[in-house]
Order: structure tokens, then sequence, then C-alpha cells
């Protein structure tokens, strides 16, 4: 069996790294002084390569100076960064990861009376950043271990306490780390804050590594998420961390069949091509040369323009791919000639040791190269299925690529379908904007061969797809039943949930258990949100729905932790001529009646309390049937001062027992 090596389609520049080398090199482009906040990622040979461009690595704010641009690096910086920027009127760049942002505006929301507890490295410049833009006081953990030793019950008085993790954090650790906070903290608010291509990364090497002889994982070492990397995969199998191809041993590789190849998200597409170059040249070496006879046959293999011949995928570039179609000839197919779908990446497109249908565009004896095309091959064909679904009815899948006037084009199988506004969206006024790049269904409506042209419905698809949703709701639906839906809209008596093909609404009393005055209170639209069928109404197709759940009932609540005769504080909420209403628990408020304010005859209650006013009261009575809670504050009054009574008695009475020592001394 021959050797295979098995590059991670993940490998490489995540987005937001190569947003920030862009974003340098755009600002170099200018003409422009640029330097970068610290280094623009942690990879010395990107940040070696930019300073050779003249591109400087500044420490401090302070040593940026008006006449250079400064861009924020990737990993991103605190708020106080930004506010000297500002006031020196320093023009900076914030080339800060988009997911890195969306946690400084999280953990900027909280308050003084809040905790913000950051699973990550605390020595890491993104958890720096992120700790700058915090107020709250804050907890970095590196794994659960630190996360054990916080003691929750001293954290009571917190208002808030909220968990997020580093974007490339080890997602196999921040799972444990959920698991041990669920048990001691049940405030706690979780934002699963790592990046998904962090997440994505981490899960294929280890896959990878799995069936892997031997993994290579290509990173600086100064890289967090290359570190993370390398200590997934040499749970796995043997592993090699490197920076570059010169670190690749021969020896190291003898008797390997199986190769993976993983990459950290600061690592260029460069040095990732020269290890796998590399490293194919080692394996090589260990391979049986072609015998004579097969080097013979293939030479004799020829092709030409416009034939149609089979390849297989032997190696993925992000602008082409390459092929053996079994001739001397070094076959490519650029990704314009693989797909017009302008979100379409070769990797996605096709894997190593895919066969492939293909037509010979253009030869090149001279360089021994022959230019291939999958999309016009595929045109070929796709025009006669396009042009034959207007008879057959055929659902069809395609991307939009162009918003045009009167509508959008959708590519399928190599041909572009006009389809109009009226046909574009499930609802008349909808963006078309929003379609743009998005994958659609469609049907045809009417072809013209001789213009090779097709208009096509994208409402139709969508108007049965919905209906037949509709149908098995309500073939299957019963009160009772659970549903997790997506809020749709909101109304001032309630909210409206798709069910799926089906809106239910959620009346604003069953939102919550306590008091509400609009349902924006509880839900947002486009939140997801589990709710249970209350009652259902098939002729007028209306689904009530319930949201708020027995366990959060605050009578439930009552039962459990409340009794009568118990001293509790309340805060009073509300006066009447009969007495003060005052809050037991949220949800909850309790009757002192006028007889029960004080000890003497009250006028009325506004005499003794007021509204807001925090006082002491024992529980008198619990009626669960009529939800009744009633209080007593003389209870208390009258106990102290039985107690004070009591207290001159006791008094009393130890003097006169200590007289009696002496008298008995005196008889002896």
């Amino acid at each position: 069996m021959s050797a295979r090596i098995t590059v991670a389609e993940s490998a490489g520049f995540c987005f937001g790294v190569q947003r920030a080398v862009d974003a340098v090199l755009e600002e170099a482009a200018t003409g422009a002084a640029v330097c970068t906040l610290g280094p623009i990622i942690h990879n010395r040979i990107v940040v070696d390569s930019l300073a050779a461009r003249g591109i400087t690595v500044i420490d401090t704010p302070q040593q940026a100076g008006a006449d250079r641009h400064v861009v924020i690096r990737s990993h991103g910086v605190g708020a106080d960064v930004y506010r000297y920027f500002e006031e020196h009127g320093i023009r900076f760049r914030d080339a800060t990861c988009p997911f890195v942002a969306k946690i400084h505006r999280l953990v900027s929301e909280l308050g003084t009376d809040d905790l913000l507890i950051v699973a990550g490295d605390p020595d890491h410049p993104e958890v720096r950043g992120i700790l700058g833009h915090c107020s709250a006081d804050s907890i970095v953990i590196r794994d659960t271990v630190e996360l054990s030793s916080i003691c929750f019950a001293e954290l009571e008085h917190k208002n808030r306490i909220v968990l997020i993790a580093q974007t490339t954090f080890p997602e196999f650790e921040w799972e444990k780390c959920l698991f041990s906070m669920k048990k001691v903290c049940t405030k706690v608010q979780i934002f699963d804050t790592i990046c998904n291509a962090t997440s994505l990364r981490q899960q294929e090497a280890a896959k990878l590594a799995e069936r892997s002889d031997v993994m290579i994982v290509i990173g600086d070492r100064r890289s967090s998420n290359t570190a993370k990397l390398a200590a997934i995969c040499r749970d796995r199998t043997k592993t090699f961390w490197i920076e570059t191809a010169q670190e690749l041993d021969p020896k190291e590789f003898r008797g390997v069949k199986t190769v993976g190849i993983t990459a950290g998200a600061s690592t260029p597409s460069g040095i990732i091509k020269e290890v796998h170059e590399t490293m194919s040249e080692i394996l090589e070496k260990q391979q049986e040369e072609l015998s004579f006879e097969e080097m013979l046959d293939q030479s004799f293999k020829s092709t030409s323009n416009g034939e149609k011949v089979t390849g297989i995928v032997t190696d993925i570039k992000p602008n082409e791919i390459f092929v053996d179609i079994g001739t001397k000839h070094a076959g490519y197919v650029p990704l314009s000639e693989l797909s017009d779908d302008p979100n379409a990446k070769t990797e996605e497109l096709v894997k190593k040791g895919d066969e492939l249908e293909l037509l010979v565009v253009r030869v090149n004896d001279v360089e021994g190269t022959v230019m291939l095309s999958k999309k016009r091959l595929d045109a070929q064909a796709g025009f006669e299925k396009v042009m034959s679904a207007v008879d057959t009815g055929e659902v069809l899948d395609g991307v939009v690529t162009d918003v045009i006037k009167g509508g959008v084009l959708a590519l399928t199988n190599g041909v572009k379908v006009f389809i109009p506004a009226s046909q574009a969206t499930l609802s008349r006024g909808e963006d078309l904007n929003e379609l743009l790049k998005k994958p659609v269904r469609f049907k045809i409506l009417e072809v013209n061969r001789q213009r090779r042209r097709a208009v096509g419905s994208i409402r139709i698809v969508a108007r049965e797809a919905k209906k037949a949703l509709e149908e098995q709701f309500w073939a299957q639906v019963e009160v009772g039943q659970k549903y997790t839906g997506t809020v749709k809209s909101l109304t001032d008596y309630g909210a409206f949930v798709d069910l799926g093909g089906v809106d239910g609404m959620v009346h604003i009393s069953e939102l919550s258990w306590g008091k509400i005055r609009h349902p924006s209170q509880v839900v947002n639209v486009g939140d997801v949100i589990d709710v249970f069928v209350k009652d259902i109404d098939p002729e007028k197709k209306k689904v009530s729905l319930g949201y708020k759940k027995d366990e959060d009932n605050p009578w439930e609540i009552l039962r459990k932790n409340y009794a009568v005769g118990q001293v509790i504080k309340t805060k009073v909420v509300s006066l009447t001529t009969f007495g003060a209403f005052a809050e037991v628990i949220p949800g909850i408020d309790g009757l002192i009646h006028i007889s029960q304010i004080a000890r003497e005859r009250v006028g009325k209650p506004s005499d003794v309390l007021s509204v807001g006013q925090e006082v002491e009261a024992k529980i008198t009575e619990l009626d669960f049937e009529r939800r009744r809670v009633s209080l007593s504050i003389r209870a208390l009054l009258e106990e102290a001062a039985a107690a004070q009574e009591k207290a001159p008695a006791a008094e009393e009475e130890a003097p006169a027992q200590e007289a009696e020592a002496p008298a008995e001394e005196s008889a002896e």
C-alpha cells in the first residue's frame, strides 16, 4: 500500500487572522508608515516578512506617535487603548477578530456587582484585552482544577456570575468546565465563546490523528491554539510540532503509511504547502519505483481539446486542484473552471481521491500540462436538466449569484436561472439582498431553448414546503406537546413563535410567573425558545402556547422553602385602607393586615409604613389553594416585648441565689 498524506481542511489562517494580515497589507499599500500594536499574529515568519516591508511592532500605545498608522492585532486590546488613541489623535485600524470583539461587547455590559470568569490563559493577549473591557470583578481559570478552587459560597452577593471562554480554549476542557460549573453554581450565565473555526480545527485534528500513523502540527512555538492542537494530537498518535519544513527528519517517518498534517490559525498557507511537499518527497523515497512497463504505458497516453476524461484528485490548492488523468500531462482545474459559485472553496468542493468527469480545455505539450474543466462539462448536462425540469416539475438546488433589476439570478448545474422578485420570496416586499450567495431551491416556470434562458420560482417551493410542514404539524400536534421554536414577532399581548411552518402564540400571562408590562421583558424577536402546547383550535388553525415552567412557579418555590412561623425580610409594595402588601419572593406578595402592623391601634397603614420600606415579618398563614400569604409585624413586636419582660425577672433572681451561699457557710 502506498503512503498517504492528508492535510486538514481547516489548517492554516482562520478568518480573523487572515483579516488582520490583510488589514496590515492594505494600510501599507497606502504608503503610510505602519506599525502593529504587538505582533499582528503569533507567527515569527509572518512578522519577519512584514518587518521586511517596513512594518514595525510597538509594545505600547505610547510608542505609536502621530505620524504612524497603528493596526490593532486580531487578539484585541482593552478599552483604555482605544481611549488613548482617540485622545491623542492617533490613526488606527481595528483588526480585532469579530469573535473576540463580540466578547468585548458582552463583558462591557457587566456591572461592578457582577463577576466574570474567563476560561483561558491569563497571560494571553486575548484574555488581557477581554479583561480590559470589563468593569466587574474577574477570575481567569486555566482548567477545571482551577475552577474547583473557587468558593462560590462566598460569591452569593454577586448580582450575576458570567462564564466565558477564550476563543481558542480547548473544547473538551470547556465541556468539563461546564459540567463542573453546573454542579457548584446554579446562578451562573454561560456564554460559549469558543470560535467555531477553533472548535472545527480541534475536532478535525482529533479525527485525523485517530486514523494517522503520524501527525505533523505546524505553527509558531508561541501560538496558543497551535499548542492545543499538538496536545490533542499527542493524545491520539505520534505527533511532531514544527515551525518549518526544515525540521522534518526523514528517519522519523520510516515505515509510516499514513501522515496527517494540521496547522495553527496563524500558520501561512505557504509553510503548509512546503511541509506537504517535503513530506511527499520523504515518503516517495520509501515507495517502490514505477515499473518500466507502467512508465512506458503512461508515456503513450495523450489527450486533446474537447475530450471527456476521468481524473483523480491528487492535490487541492485555494485557487485550483490537481488531477491525474492517466497521461504524461500534469492535469489541473482552476477554481473558475470548477464552479461558478462565488462562495465556492476548492476544499469544500472536492476531496483528495475523488473521481471527476472533466472536459479537456487546453493541452500544453511544451510544459506538459493540461487545463481541464468540470464546470463546462456540467453545463452541457446541466442545461438539458434545467430545460427538462419545466416539464417534470423537478425541484432544483442552486445558489443566488446576483441581485438584479426585477429579481435574482440563481446558478444551478452550471446554468443561471432568472427568478423574478415576485417569485423570489415567500412574502412580497422582502429584501432580495438577503438571498445573495445563499443556497435556494426552486422550480422552473418557463424556458427558451433558443436563447438558453429559464425562469424559476423559489416561492412555489417555499409554499409547498410550508404547506407540508403545516399538514405534518396538525396531524401530530397534541395538548402538552413540547416544541422548540423561534420568536417571530411581539405584540402588547404576547409573542408569536414559529414552530416550523405554523405560528403559535404565547400570551403575555404565559411568559412569566411575575408581572411584566411587555413581552420584550422576557423574549426578543429571533430568540429560540422551548414552549409547550396549551390549547389548539384545528378549525381556526390557532395554537396557544405556554412558556413559563412549573419549576419556576413562585408558589412551588414558596411551598419548598418557606413555612408558617418563619421570619422573613420583606419590602412593602403597596398600601391599602385595610393593610399593606409586601413582597415575600418575586411574584408573590403577602398581606400585612392593618391589625398586624403594630401593637397599638393604627389609623391607616401609611402612618407606619411606606412603599419601598423593608421590614421583618412573620408568616402567619400560607393558603396555597387560594394563593394567599398572611404576614404579621405585630407578632414579632409582641415576642420582643415578652422577651424584655422576662429579662428583668431573671436578673432579680440571680442576686437572691447568690445571697444564700454565705448563709449556708455560716451555718457550717
